[in-house]
């Protein structure tokens, strides 16, 4: 009979026998698998942190007791045992709840994430405030072992060191995080990890417990000690070591699947003071052989066929993702200078083809947006040409690391920053929309984006040609559609086109639309309805951001009435700003609107859905022309 639709949760999870939290467990998995298979989403990490999420909430009182989940890749199944049951079926849809823990969503969503290796400087700063105010609850902080390479989580770490009170840190170790995980502390896991001996007494204990009555919790604490005693003499002089070095006591490694066993880990450690790591191992997509068998595709993927696992529309070619992935490949064959570097996605990136023709001019930096881009400065300082691949949203991490370590020293580092603007589904924690804003004030860097696929391998072409910091930005998904030339052509740095001028006298004042990226062919779309309504239009490809093409806009702009300007950025310091800058300095004063995205954190939601919402749409476009 089922149980989760049952219970009053979490609360209810706190009286069950260990065979009722299992059911529970499975129960959990089913569902999440029921509802990504409808809307996609981090599907195998948080397949792997069922039992984690069970024996936490039975184990703790949220939202009294905090826990934190790091990125929130892993917290589907802490959602559904925190009262959104019901409201699962909505997960990353318009008005949904979110693909990760988001404090205005539920008093049970401890802190808000979305990022990488937040997790235990979070965590600290709760049991401080704690002890400030002289309460009394537990904090936990969960985070996967792919976010250890991140270098804010051994900031928090060097903090921690010297605390007198309770603070549990949780490392779920799954052996991998989107990409292969890389550095020296996931080897040193690893290496643990898969230790023959280790795993040889492991199994061994397992098949012994296996063979006895289980006759309750007397007789599974007796296991326990031999399996904590076998394991304690084969990794504690190995494992333990670092981490009591850095001021936790250690516990581990223990079974993540075990929810008794976690349990009873999670009783002892809260009663000691001091900081205190355990470390579980689980494996990623447990449940669910599909995922189990191909966790990378099943981190993040969209709908998919629960039977096969097969996911639908999957086919990725013609993405832009896609087209960078082929063409720095083609570029690095006749340029040896060219290294490929990214921070943990070889594959979201499209980096997989680099990586396998040239192993040795391929780095991930796992993830460490920070390192990635001082790592690059370092190789453009001494004569090569590093193409750092980072997402938009995720390149918001080395902010200071691009002013500081790259363009004050003007070094040629290419920045390709796939997932700008709109990504859709995951939201406002993913959702690229600032890099316009944040890199155009930035000095030495220039700044572009393609209308389309073929104006995108020329923009790379030009880029690795380029002898300083040079960002080029382009959307999730696929183009146009337009073919692509054989062989390459530099573009002139700093210099648009225009793309569409009606060829009729025009009945009414004539409009100039401005766009950047994305919103160049919406916008040749509008301007084609206007001309049918008799309204004269003319379209500008900006191509860049920074150096805006001042004498083609000027030109194009005197015989306007009316000027717009197109982007699918923030407005807030975005393109339009750019153009508003020139057009004042100019001495110009006409009417202009710029359309984009309110200085605001974009829901989630479908990409074309919000493009809707907006007014970024040609039909949109058009109709506000005439509005202004």
């Amino acid at each position: 009979m089922p149980l989760l639709n049952e219970i009053k949760l979490p609360e209810t999870l706190r009286e069950l026998t260990g065979k009722q939290l299992e059911q529970i467990a499975s129960e959990v998995r089913s569902k999440i698998i029921e509802v990504t298979s409808q809307t996609g989403g981090h599907v195998a990490p948080s397949l792997g942190a069922v039992e984690l999420a069970v024996a936490l909430h039975a184990s703790f009182q949220t939202p009294k007791d905090k826990i934190i989940w790091d990125v929130g890749h892993q917290a589907y199944a802490h959602k559904i045992l925190t009262g959104r049951l019901e409201q699962f079926k909505t997960l990353r849809t318009a008005g949904g709840i979110s693909g990760f823990p988001k404090r205005s969503e539920s008093p049970h969503d401890a802190f808000g994430v979305g990022h990488a290796s937040t997790s235990i400087s979070a965590g600290l700063g709760m049991v401080k405030a704690r002890d400030l105010a002289g309460d009394d609850y537990s904090v936990v902080a969960v985070i996967g072992d792919g976010s250890m390479s991140g270098g804010l989580a051994f900031e928090g770490v060097n903090n921690v060191d010297g605390l007198d009170k309770n603070f549990i840190v949780i490392l779920n170790d799954n052996e991998m995080s989107i990409s292969r995980n890389v550095g020296a502390m996931s080897n040193y896991l690893t290496q643990v990890a898969t230790s023959n001996l280790y795993v040889d007494l492991r199994n061994r204990i397992e098949k012994i417990t296996k063979k006895i009555p289980l006759v309750g919790v007397p007789l599974f604490q007796a296991a326990k000690k031999l399996k904590d005693r076998t394991k304690h003499i084969v990794v504690s002089f190995k494992v333990d070591v670092i981490f009591e070095e850095l001021g936790f006591k250690y516990f581990g490694p223990i079974d993540g699947h075990n929810i008794p066993l976690i349990m009873s880990t999670l009783h002892h450690v809260r009663e000691i003071q001091g900081p205190v790591l355990i470390h579980v191992i689980t494996k990623k997509g447990k449940g669910y052989a599909p995922a189990e068998k191909n966790p990378t595709r099943f981190h993040g993927i969209g709908k998919f066929d629960i039977k096969t696992g097969e996911p639908f529309n999957g086919n990725t070619n013609g993405t832009y993702t896609s087209v960078f992935g082929k063409t720095i490949a083609k570029l690095a064959e006749n340029n040896n200078k060219i290294i490929g570097v990214t921070a943990a996605m070889i594959d979201g990136t499209g980096l997989e083809e680099f990586a396998a023709k040239f192993p040795k001019r391929f780095f991930d930096v796992g993830i460490a947006e920070e390192h990635a881009i001082t790592f690059s400065a370092g190789l453009a300082a001494s004569g090569y040409k590093p193409v750092a691949a980072i997402y938009s949203s995720f390149l918001q991490r080395a902010y200071d690391q691009i002013i500081h370590d790259v363009c004050l020293q003007n070094l040629p580092v290419v920045f390709c920053l796939d997932r700008a603007g709109i990504v859709g589904e995951d939201g406002p924690t993913h959702h690229g929309l600032f890099d316009m804003a944040y890199l155009r004030s930035i000095p030495n860097m220039v700044v572009m984006s393609p209308k389309d696929e073929n104006e995108f391998q020329h923009m790379l072409y030009t880029a690795t040609n380029h002898n300083g910091p040079i960002a080029v930005r382009y959307p999730r998904g696929k183009g146009p559609g337009v073919e692509l030339e054989e062989g390459n052509r530099e573009l002139e740095i700093g210099k648009g086109e225009i793309v569409f001028k009606s060829p009729i006298p025009s009945s009414q004042s004539p409009v100039t639309l401005i766009s950047i990226g994305s919103m160049v062919y919406p916008s040749i779309e509008a301007a084609k309805m206007l001309e049918k309504d008799g309204v004269a239009a003319t379209v500008i490809n900006a191509r860049f951001v920074k150096p805006l093409d001042k004498d083609l806009i000027l030109e194009a702009v005197k015989s306007a009435d009316r000027i717009v300007t197109v982007e699918e950025g923030v407005l807030d310091g975005g393109f339009g700003s750019a153009i508003l800058e020139l057009l004042a300095e100019a001495g110009i004063a006409k009417k202009v609107k710029c359309f984009g995205l309110p200085a605001k954190f974009i829901e989630q939601g479908k990409r074309v859905d919000l493009l809707e919402k907006y007014g970024l749409t040609a039909e949109r476009i058009k109709k506000q022309c005439l509005l202004t």
